[in-house]
């Protein structure tokens, strides 16, 4: 796991370690270094040999004149320089750092300042000297404010995070001897394909093509995750700088060894043309090149959790190699930076985005917060955690918080992409009438009495959180509905507006239900309102997430919403959309 420059300040005087595979010629900073909390273990594992490593004081800086494997010690066979000595302390100056300073100026009755500086720079005090005893009992002290606190405008917005997005056009992706990002062009290591195979004994072949827009008249297996490229260069998930691949996306594919296609109930498999809703959040764009790795597991594993995850770490291995060359590459060759901010608007109504995903095991399953943007390695199944209520941060879920391993049922769950772009995310973070406190991930669980209990621990939590809003979203439809109305349930009995999203249509029409749920958008907007097997046909769009807002706004102000049809008409769905898109004028 790399570390944060705080981290490596408090473990400067610990070996060097690299966390993951670093090129010769990377200049070594803190997402360079494994936690030395790790050390111990993984040598007592043989995993790592400490013979000659390096402190990360004596290399943070030092460029590697030889690539190294992760968990490999930096030694000075592989840095071009050495720091054998911490650098002489600065000589303070008119404008540099202060010396060391006490000061214990006394006061009547032993009411003391003392003030001791170790380092710093630019530093300024002012304070009257001679301060009298106060007469006035602390406690009143404390409530009284002062004539500038009265006087002073309230603070309004409070940027809590900030994201740096830096993206990189790729024109042409290709197969070689040596990964590489030169030009626009993407070279892929050939001999990769067979280390990825090696990462499970669960997979026993992995293929690898490319395929340009204008080849997608092919056949194409069931596909199980369309998922950006992206590496963390500073910080991270939702802070600092991330590089991200433009114009290409990793779809993975998967069957068994006898050819079923790992997700055979409403399998994706067909003409790739056909089976894919192009631009939607969670799909490639039309102009898109697409990495297909295909995975082939071996035959009774695919229906489980153990054969689709082997299938995501294979298609990671590769992937994280393409982040590891996309780190080197300069941050002026960008061909675009985009800003995200976390913003707490103070004084406007606080609200929060919820997401339920799938978590009834099998191949219902996601990760949480992996090391890198989208990625696999570090992410916490929320299976494993209990599918319990889970807060991230909007920047961290912009920035690869969630990996989907969902498989089934294409038209109507989200791929990994899909939260890298999450509409509803998006379009409450920047509305600037909302004050979003944070998104909920919280798992649908199996057995009935998991779900009660922890769509009870999110009514808890948002009663916490004193929120005046939320929206409720799910992907899929059925078994998962039974919480998807509890957490609506246990979020109005709280006197909170809700409104919820999910595909309904004909074929996967509500339940369950109770009263609170009579503010609801249907993501299905496939002509005949069915399950398509089109990929993300049915899942939200930003679109749908204008009229979610549209709709909490009007439930907060107590404007009546109508009552849905009992039958269900696309219509209706479009005609909403041009009332919001007037009214809203988007």
């Amino acid at each position: 796991m790399s570390m944060t420059p705080e981290a490596v300040e408090q473990h400067k005087d610990d070996f060097a370690v690299a966390c993951c595979r670093v090129e010769a010629g990377t200049i070594l900073g803190p997402a360079n270094f494994e936690d030395p909390a790790l050390f111990d273990d993984l040598v007592e594992s043989g995993l790592l040999n400490l013979d000659g490593a390096l402190k990360i004081k004596q290399v943070l800086g030092s460029k590697l004149t030889k690539t190294i494997d992760a968990l490999n010690a930096v030694t000075r066979e592989v840095v071009d320089k050495v720091t054998e000595a911490d650098p002489a302390p600065a000589v303070p100056t008119a404008s540099g750092p202060l010396p060391v300073a006490a000061a214990s100026p006394a006061f009547a009755g032993d009411r003391m300042v003392r003030l001791h500086i170790a380092e710093g720079k630019n530093i300024q005090f002012e304070f009257p000297l001679g301060l009298p005893v106060a007469s006035t009992a602390p406690a009143a002290l404390a409530t009284a404010p002062s004539a500038a606190a009265a006087t002073a405008p309230a603070k309004q917005e409070e940027v809590r995070r900030e994201l740096k997005n830096l993206t990189y056009k790729i024109k042409e992706i290709k197969l070689g001897k040596e990964t590489s990002i030169k030009n626009g062009v993407l070279t892929l290591r050939k001999n990769i394909v067979a280390e990825a195979k090696d990462q499970s004994p669960l997979v026993t072949d992995i293929a690898v093509d490319i395929i340009t827009p204008d080849k997608r008249n092919i056949f194409t297996n069931t596909m199980m995750d369309v998922c950006p490229i992206a590496t963390k260069l500073e910080g991270k998930l939702g802070t600092g700088i991330t590089y991200e691949l433009d114009g290409v996306v990793m779809l993975l594919t998967g069957t068994d060894v006898a050819g079923f296609q790992i997700a055979d109930a409403n399998a994706s498999d067909g003409i790739l043309e056909e089976r894919v809703k192009w631009g939607r959040p969670g799909c490639p764009d039309h102009n898109d090149i697409i990495l297909r790795i295909h995975a082939t597991i071996k035959e009774g594993v695919r229906m489980e959790r153990p054969g689709p995850l082997a299938a995501h770490k294979a298609a990671d291995y590769i992937v994280q190699e393409i982040r590891e060359v996309l780190k080197s590459v300069p941050q002026e060759e960008a061909s675009a930076v985009r800003h995200y901010r976390d913003v707490r608007r103070h004084g406007k109504p606080r609200v929060v985005v919820i997401k339920e995903i799938m978590g009834q095991g099998a191949m219902h399953d996601n990760l949480i917060l992996p090391v890198e943007p989208a990625g696999f390695y570090g992410g916490r199944p929320n299976v494993d955690l209990g599918n319990l209520p889970i807060m991230l941060t909007p920047n961290e879920v912009r920035d690869g918080g969630i990996h989907a391993l969902t498989c089934i049922t294409p038209a109507t769950k989200e791929t990994t992409r899909h939260y890298w772009r999450e509409p509803v995310v998006t379009a409450v973070a920047e509305d600037p009438e909302f004050d979003l406190v944070g998104v909920i991930f919280i798992g649908s669980p199996q057995a009935n009495t998991e779900k009660f209990y922890v769509s009870e621990r999110l009514g808890r939590l948002v009663e916490s959180l004193d929120v005046q809003g939320a929206i409720v979203t799910t992907e899929g439809f059925g078994n998962n509905h039974v919480d998807f109305g509890s957490h609506i349930e246990q979020i109005g009995q709280l006197g909170v507006p809700v409104v919820g999203m999910s595909y309904c249509g004909v074929q996967g029409a509500l339940v369950t239900g109770n009263k609170y749920m009579d503010a609801m958008i249907d993501n299905s907007v496939s002509k005949d309102g069915v399950e398509s097997d089109i990929l993300e046909e049915n899942t939200i769009t930003p679109e749908g997430a204008a009229k979610a807002v549209a709709m909490l706004k009007d439930k907060m102000m107590g404007i009546p919403i109508n009552k849905a049809k009992n039958v269900w008409d696309i219509e209706v769905q479009n005609e909403n959309y041009e009332k919001v898109k007037k009214s809203h004028k988007l």
